[in-house]
């Protein structure tokens, strides 16, 4: 598609338009490779960051969109979903399932849509920031709008 052309942020830009959402990118030149220097660079909470995290599923991908200030509990998760056991995923499987790699993953703008699981606790912030599909990209956005497009299962994950 002509849209996905640009890259991995240029497709969570069409993303985040096609949504309804808007293009609240932003780019840092320093980079945001991690949840605490996302914070210190957009001066919010560390809880407001949500990280995408992928996981493996029985070989297949879940994405989980956590807090920042928080860990996965992934035995909690699998206990919840009932569906097997749930591994971190390798690079390469990051990469090949979302287009983006692990430090930049954003919760939308991957070539095929992946199961997706919101972190209960980010409905705590007014305004949420997210990766935007590379180490120096983030883009802001609700919780309810968050939901919205990733057709997330809403879930404790900690």
């Amino acid at each position: 598609m002509a849209e996905y052309d640009g890259g991995p942020v240029s497709r969570v830009r069409c993303a985040l338009v096609r949504s309804g959402v808007g293009d609240t990118v932003r780019t840092f030149p320093a980079g945001v490779p991690t949840a605490a220097a996302a914070a210190e660079a957009l001066e919010c909470d560390l809880a407001a960051i949500t990280n995408s995290l992928v996981f493996d599923l029985n070989g297949a991908p879940l994405l989980i969109l956590a807090s920042g200030a928080a860990r996965v509990d992934t035995p909690l998760v699998a206990g919840h979903l009932g569906e097997g056991r749930i591994r971190r995923a390798s690079p390469e499987f990051v990469l090949r399932h979302t287009g983006q790699a692990v430090g930049g993953v954003a919760p939308v703008g991957h070539p095929q849509k992946i199961r997706t699981l919101l972190d209960v606790s980010l409905q705590e912030h007014k305004l949420l920031w997210a990766g935007a599909g590379d180490h120096n990209s983030m883009f802001s956005i609700t919780y309810n709008e968050l939901r919205s497009i990733t057709n997330a299962q809403e879930l404790r994950v900690r």
